[in-house]
Order: C-alpha cells, then sequence, then structure tokens
C-alpha cells in the first residue's frame, strides 16, 4: 500500500515509518519538524519507496494514499505548551484535514490520540468508556481538549461521511529517538544520569505512570490499522504501573550514576495516577506489550549514551 504517515520524522512517527518500510509498503513521511528531526529519518532517504513531504497539517495537502496515519502533534508539555494556540490548530485542523483526505481518496484513517483525553482520572485504571477529568482552560489544556476534539471529528465524520477511521489512545511511551530536550520522564531522567546532574522529581514522586516501549506501540498501532469494523477508541500502553519516584532510583541504577534525586514542586494539572486497561486492545487486537521495562530502558540509555559520546568526540 502507500501510506501517508504525519509527524513521520518525530519519535513514534519515525519507528512507524521504518517498520511500513520492512512491511513492504510505500510511505509518504510529511512532516513540518517542529519536534521531529531529519536525524530519525536520514537513515530511510536512501529507500526508494520511501517520500519525505515537508508540510504543516494545519493546511490543507492533497495526496493518493491508501492509508492515513495522523500523528502530527508535538506531545510533550515544554513543546505543547511552547505555543499552545499552534498545539490545538495541529490537533484540530490537521484532524479536519486528514479527514477531508481520507474522505475525498476513501483512505482508512488512524488517529494517534493520547491518555491525556482522561485528564488527571478518577478512575484507575482508566478504561476506554470512562470520559475524562480535563481541566478546559488549564495550560496543559491545548493539548488534552485538542486531541478531544480532534476524536469527535474522526466518530462525526465516520458516522456522518461513512470515513473509515480508527482511534488509538497512546499512553507513555519510550525508546531511541526521544527527543532531547521535550522534558519528559523517561529522557530527562536519563540523560540527567548521563551527565551526572541531579534528576529532578516533580512532586513527591507519588504520581504513577506506565511506561511502552516504542516497538510495541508500533505494533499495536499497526494491528488497529489492519482491524476491519473496529474503529475504537483503544487504549495502548503498558499496565505495569510505576511511581516516579521509584523510577529515578531504576535509572540511577541501571546507568550506575551518581546523580542524586531532587524534588521540586508539581506542575499544575499534572495527573496523579496513569495507567491503561488494556483487556480491549487484548481481545480486539490480539495485544499485548512484550518487551519488559529494564530490557527497553537499557536500549534507551544506550541510544541516548551514543549520541553523547558523538557530540563529546
Amino acid at each position: 500500500m502507500r501510506i501517508l504517515v504525519t509527524g513521520g520524522a518525530g519519535f513514534i512517527g519515525s519507528h512507524l515509518c521504518e517498520r511500513l518500510l520492512r512491511d513492504g509498503h510505500d510511505v509518504v513521511c510529511l512532516d513540518n519538524f517542529f519536534t521531529g528531526s531529519k536525524d530519525n529519518i536520514r537513515h530511510l532517504l536512501d529507500d526508494h519507496r520511501f517520500e519525505l513531504v515537508r508540510h504543516d497539517v494545519t493546511e490543507p495537502i492533497l495526496l493518493e494514499v491508501d492509508r492515513i496515519y495522523n500523528l502530527a502533534c508535538p506531545a510533550s508539555p515544554i513543546h505543547y505548551q511552547y505555543n499552545p494556540v499552534k498545539t490545538i490548530k495541529t490537533s484540530v485542523l490537521g484532524a479536519v484535514h486528514m479527514l477531508g483526505l481520507a474522505k475525498r481518496v476513501r483512505a482508512r484513517l488512524l488517529q494517534a490520540s493520547t491518555s491525556e483525553v482522561y485528564g488527571d482520572p478518577l478512575q484507575h485504571p482508566q478504561t476506554e468508556s470512562y470520559w475524562g477529568n480535563v481541566n478546559p482552560i488549564g495550560i496543559r489544556s491545548c493539548y488534552d481538549e485538542g486531541k478531544r476534539v480532534a476524536e469527535t471529528l474522526m466518530m462525526d465524520y465516520h458516522r456522518q461521511n461513512g470515513v473509515d477511521v480508527r482511534i488509538v489512545r497512546i499512553f507513555n511511551t519510550f525508546g531511541p529517538r526521544m527527543a532531547e530536550n521535550d522534558g519528559r520522564v523517561v529522557s530527562n531522567f536519563i540523560l540527567q544520569a548521563l551527565r551526572g546532574e541531579d534528576l529532578t522529581v516533580y512532586g513527591d514522586g507519588s504520581q504513577t505512570r506506565s511506561f511502552c516501549y516504542v516497538d510495541d506501540l508500533v505494533e499495536g498501532l499497526i494491528r488497529m490499522m489492519d482491524t476491519d469494523g473496529f474503529t475504537g477508541p483503544v487504549n495502548l500502553g503498558n499496565v505495569a504501573e510505576h511511581s516516579i519516584g521509584e523510577f529515578a532510583e531504576r535509572i540511577v541504577a541501571l546507568t550506575g550514576s551518581r546523580s542524586r534525586i531532587v524534588f521540586r514542586p508539581l506542575p499544575p494539572d499534572d495527573p496523579t495516577q496513569r495507567q491503561p486497561d488494556i483487556s480491549l486492545a487484548a481481545a480486539r487486537l490480539g495485544w499485548r506489550p512484550v518487551v519488559d521495562l529494564d530490557t527497553g530502558l537499557r536500549r534507551t540509555v544506550e541510544y541516548f549514551a551514543g549520541r553523547l559520546g558523538r557530540r563529546r568526540g
């Protein structure tokens, strides 16, 4: 097939492009490089089945494709709060334009939504039937509400125009090619440990997250796209829950660092718990994560250590 991946030069998008090429597809990678990087897809540029298009999804585009993975949007608080108006435009206008394209060429469209649609959840773990607890006017709202509106658009285009859509709610994902400056807990902790800096924990460290390795996540995205008659939404993430304090200690031990763990005030609207219920993904997609946390972390540490080593060299 000919497959479009918006945000294809980003962390998850680049791994998805790589996998789709390996599976024999032609891939159009679309990115404006706000948070994506050419370094992430440089090794794919010589593949005749790979095409790179520099474009912003807030503007319409006409392409002939069979399937669309819509991953375009800043996904870390530092990046999406840098220009919150642009962030919500990317989610909403990007969804409108990709849905219009899918409608025109009759392509199947997968929307990369987020666990942030659940906000600071009052239900734990979070199931797809939970409507969420989201602050509509907070500093995270540009991302949270933008993704919620994108889900609304997906279902309205599906019901009104028959567009073939899929909605996936992605929980914390990590692995090689994470951006160094995105402020996410995995990349932050690993880089601080490798540099011998203090590991900064926001709050008292009791808040929890669940971490899914990127290869597992990509497998889930592809299974969802390939499943007929199932729009979702469906949660994709790892059910193993870890406190941020315990996670910081794990990173220090794994890297052999002498870094200290220090505590800073918790940012506004930071969720206290995040854990997916993936029973629907298991039942409908036959999907569960298979890469354990330490294996994934070792691969991620090796990636960042390599980058730091090349920079010093």
